[in-house]
């Protein structure tokens, strides 16, 4: 039994005509379906038929995010076990959205909603597995190689980290701790190996704070801040370094003013890697390593 990998997030966009055009054209993501209300969309790199999801809504932000698990069978059992950590979870039915198997969803601490599965349609990619060129020909904008991960704020990060480190099976990364260590208000937790799959920062519940896309190295970082600038998208953050997670980095927001950020390197995490601790007086070189101090959109602008 066990999760694998974040594997996908569904957004709310305002405009889903627009907002498909800039997650096609200037993410570079490629369409896999769409229906009346949703569009959705993978990365070059990706086989499964979609990591991101447009769902049309009144106000922007994350519906939920969801992580795939080995097993059709792991689904009866982190049923169980979550119900046992008291979230309320219920089950959403085969083909629900395009592609997708079955799935359970449960609501966080922090407000957000999750869900496990393990089905869904495997549409492979255009380099395929045998014999394949680095790269496929015909690629757009920042041309990602998949989703990378999702940090969400809320208020309550110490049980919501305790579930996914005891629930899910995570291990913890870094934190930001106040000064007197008394209280955590950042976590950065992994499944995989790398530096996080997915992040909380205390604020608000139930609201995201960015989804970010891999990228190979720092030239791809400069010439995502290139494509961006060319079609006018609003930049927050040019390219820079975090001291968290050592990634390279740029953040900017889509059509409805959800962030973004295009994320290189970072280190690789194993089963024993230690849990890095910052403290919220140096949290401004954490996130931003060279500026080191936090603007103000950074923390206000939420969805």
């Amino acid at each position: 039994m066990g999760v694998m990998r974040l594997g996908r997030a569904e957004l709310r966009v305002m405009d889903l005509e627009k907002s498909a055009e800039y997650y096609k054209n200037i993410i570079g993501l490629d369409e896999t379906a769409r229906d009346g209300e949703r569009v959705y969309l993978k990365a070059w790199d990706e086989y499964d038929h979609h990591s991101v999801v447009l769902k049309k809504a009144d106000s922007p932000g994350i519906d939920h995010l969801a992580f795939k698990v080995e097993r059709s069978d792991d689904l009866d059992k982190f049923e169980s076990k979550i119900e046992q950590f008291g979230l309320t979870l219920t089950r959403v039915s085969n083909r629900t959205r395009a592609g997708e198997g079955e799935a359970i969803r449960f609501q966080l601490p922090t407000g957000h909603f999750v869900e496990l599965y393990h089905e869904i349609e495997f549409l492979g990619t255009k380099t395929g597995t045998l014999n394949p060129h680095p790269w496929p020909d015909g690629l757009r904008g920042i041309a990602p190689h998949r989703l990378d991960h999702v940090l969400m704020t809320g208020d309550d990060l110490t049980n919501t980290t305790r579930f996914f480190v005891d629930v899910l099976d995570f291990r913890q990364s870094e934190k930001i701790m106040t000064v007197d260590g008394e209280q955590m208000v950042g976590s950065f937790m992994f499944k995989t190996n790398t530096a996080h799959d997915i992040a909380f920062i205390k604020g608000p519940d139930a609201k995201l704070h960015h989804c970010a896309f891999h990228v190979d190295n720092w030239y791809d970082v400069l010439k995502a801040a290139d494509i961006l600038t060319r079609h006018e998208v609003p930049i927050e953050v040019t390219p820079t370094r975090h001291g968290i997670t050592r990634g390279e980095t740029i953040y900017f927001f889509d059509p409805s003013g959800n962030r973004n950020e295009a994320f290189a390197s970072g280190y690789i995490t194993y089963p024993d890697f230690p849990t890095i601790t910052w403290t919220e007086d140096k949290i401004g070189q954490g996130i931003f390593y060279h500026r080191r101090e936090l603007m103000e959109s950074f923390v206000k602008a939420l969805t």
